[in-house]
């Protein structure tokens, strides 16, 4: 198996900047780091002429308490996100062998639940399991509440990357296998599969990121994750700048970290294509 060439591919598509395209791109690069370094400066001095920064709204960061409380909640988004991923992820592989099925029936059906999970916003998922199934007599506890419809609103979009690097894998492949013996299943399980799964890889990792963001709402089920964690410090400290702003941050730096790591496992697998 060859390793893709990603600098011979870029060269195809695009032409290495001349000595004037480059002092055009520094110039553009100086004006809008200015522009931005102005807007910020403008938006904090908003802050400080409107009292956010005072001392009242961030001194309790510095007390154990507030530290501890929130990281028990990312613990919390961070057990949903877990569970969540691992779901959509067995789900989607369903979806995808439905969807690749040489029969009509559980291809239209794989298909309609595909598109279904894709087009309807995961809130309204949320409002189904929170507000619906318990009306069912169905009492589940919190966490499944955000756990389920996060899956639910994943799994189509994991079966279709999975179904785009199933197709990725050459045809050879699977003849090959079958000419050697192997029943039909065997041979997707145990070779084409493998080869799929391994070229979409990185796209699955960058996933999680949206299902992090998803869980999210978990405040409207009352689940201790992050958010509701923010939330009650804001009602225990009206505190909502800062609060929302250290939210923020560790928010950014979790989906940071996802993205690093996605991009460093692209660059292993040099995952352009099979040879």
């Amino acid at each position: 198996m060859k390793k893709a060439d990603y600098s011979g591919a870029m060269a195809y598509l695009y032409e290495a900047p001349g000595p004037r395209t480059k002092r055009l791109i520094n110039i553009f690069t100086v004006i809008s780091a200015t522009l931005f370094a102005a807007v910020v400066a403008a938006v904090i001095y908003r802050f400080y002429s409107k009292g956010q920064l005072a001392g009242k709204y961030w001194s309790f960061f510095l007390k154990f308490t507030t530290w501890k409380f929130l990281i028990s909640g990312l613990f919390g988004t961070i057990k949903a996100s877990v569970f969540a991923g691992t779901l959509a992820f067995f789900a989607g592989m369903f979806l995808m062998m439905g969807r690749l099925s040489r029969f009509k029936a559980l291809n239209a059906v794989s298909m309609a639940l595909i598109e279904f999970t894709r087009g309807v916003p995961t809130l309204l998922f949320i409002y189904f399991f929170f507000l619906v199934v318990p009306q069912l007599g169905i009492n589940m506890p919190s966490v499944l509440k955000i756990v389920l419809p996060v899956a639910i609103s994943a799994a189509g979009v994991v079966a279709e990357v999975l179904r785009t690097g199933v197709n990725a894998v050459p045809k050879g492949q699977r003849e090959a296998a079958l000419s050697l013996g192997m029943r039909e299943f065997t041979a997707f399980i145990g070779i084409v599969f493998p080869q799929g799964f391994r070229i979409v890889i990185p796209s699955l990792i960058s996933e999680i990121v949206i299902v992090i963001k998803d869980t999210t709402y978990a405040y409207v089920v009352s689940y201790p994750d992050l958010m509701q964690n923010s939330k009650v410090l804001i009602s225990n400290y009206d505190a909502m700048l800062s609060v929302y702003l250290v939210t923020a941050v560790i928010y950014i730096l979790i989906n940071y970290l996802i993205n690093r790591i996605s991009e460093r496992t692209a660059k292993k697998l040099s995952v352009e294509g099979i040879v």
